[in-house]
């Protein structure tokens, strides 16, 4: 190979490794861009502090949905399928967990809700999917999530669902194991 075809490969081979880490750093807003462009995956913001005024006119139907990810064991869900609420209530769900394992386990839920236009729309309070939970063996709990649907929510939404994904992260956050004299 001759020293004018080995700065050819050596330029070709830096241009391509330039547009791999350039197209790296473009996928997340590709994704948010076909997340968006198809309705799925929505995401929903952080804990809300405002309020608003309840508008008794309207009703909205909230979905909820609780799925685990694959190495996820625990029980996961809400103690309704579905509940009618005004835009500017609070309003509330109870999403139930059990560890049935014989070790302790920590987990963290990632919402979604669909449709996406209606994720600016939906304000939580107060989540369980802030923080990180970790169960005991056997352990269940009751974990609430607050939430209200913004009155500016478009006329065309009248239906809704808040979806969580349960995720063990149990290797990445090991929990401490409860002694017998703490329960």
């Amino acid at each position: 190979m001759d020293g004018l075809s080995l700065k050819r490969l050596v330029s070709r081979l830096l241009l391509l490794t330039v547009v791999m880490f350039a197209f790296g750093f473009a996928l997340v807003p590709i994704y948010d861009v076909m997340c968006k462009a198809f309705g799925i995956n929505g995401k929903t913001g952080g804990q809300y502090e405002g309020s608003q005024v309840s508008d008794p006119s309207r009703a909205v139907r909230v979905q909820f949905m609780s799925t685990n990810a694959g190495d996820m064991s625990w029980e996961f869900h809400s103690t309704a399928d579905q509940i009618e609420v005004n835009p500017g209530a609070v309003n509330q769900m109870i999403f139930i967990a059990r560890n049935p394992t014989n070790k302790p386990m920590s987990a963290q839920a990632i919402p979604s809700i669909t449709p996406a236009e209606a994720a600016a729309y939906f304000h939580k309070t107060e989540c369980f999917c802030f923080t990180q939970q970790v169960l005991q063996p056997g352990e269940r709990i009751e974990m609430p999530v607050r939430f209200i649907v913004d009155r500016d929510l478009p006329e065309s939404v009248k239906h809704l669902t808040l979806a969580y994904t349960l995720f063990d992260i149990t290797a990445r956050h090991p929990p401490v194991a409860a002694t017998a004299g703490a329960r």
